[in-house]
């Protein structure tokens, strides 16, 4: 397949699930909305139940949201013409990984080493295990014995 066929799939895949998140956002709001509307009748455990099933929803829609974030930015590329091309090397981005992640900015190598060197706001410390094991090494034995723990 060409690569301009190839863009033009990949428009349409952005398009529906950019349509799906959106209505799945918007009755998830309606949802929410009508959860806090509504005084919870029961006891306590169902309660709590329902708060913790809520924050999770919350927080799915916050992922959906910035996937949501994610797809506009790619449509608003592809219509830029810069759709598929890596903001940093400036190569075109590999139709496999554009097929894996619609709406990828970096192609592999140059995601690779924006992990490695722990460029931008995504990466908080992840893939630094060997100085976070020399540190603990340091530390001394901090076992915690339970049966010494006093019970409140």
């Amino acid at each position: 397949m060409a690569r301009p066929d190839a863009l033009l799939r990949l428009r349409k895949t952005l398009l529906a699930r950019r349509a799906e998140l959106s209505k799945r956002l918007a009755v998830e709001s309606t949802n929410l909305h009508d959860f806090e509307a509504v005084n919870s009748i029961g006891d306590s455990a169902h309660a709590a139940f329902e708060r913790e099933s809520h924050e999770m929803s919350g927080q799915l829609q916050e992922l959906e949201a910035r996937e949501l974030g994610q797809i506009e930015s790619a449509l608003s590329r592809l219509q830029q013409g810069t759709f598929g091309i890596c903001a940093r090397c400036q190569r075109p981005i590999p139709l496999a990984r554009l097929n894996a992640l619609t709406y990828a900015t970096l192609c592999i190598n140059c995601e690779r080493a924006r992990e490695t060197h722990s460029e931008g706001p995504h990466r908080q410390g992840a893939g630094n295990w060997a100085r976070l094991a020399d540190s603990e090494a340091g530390m001394g034995d901090l076992r915690i014995n339970l049966a010494e723990m006093e019970v409140n």
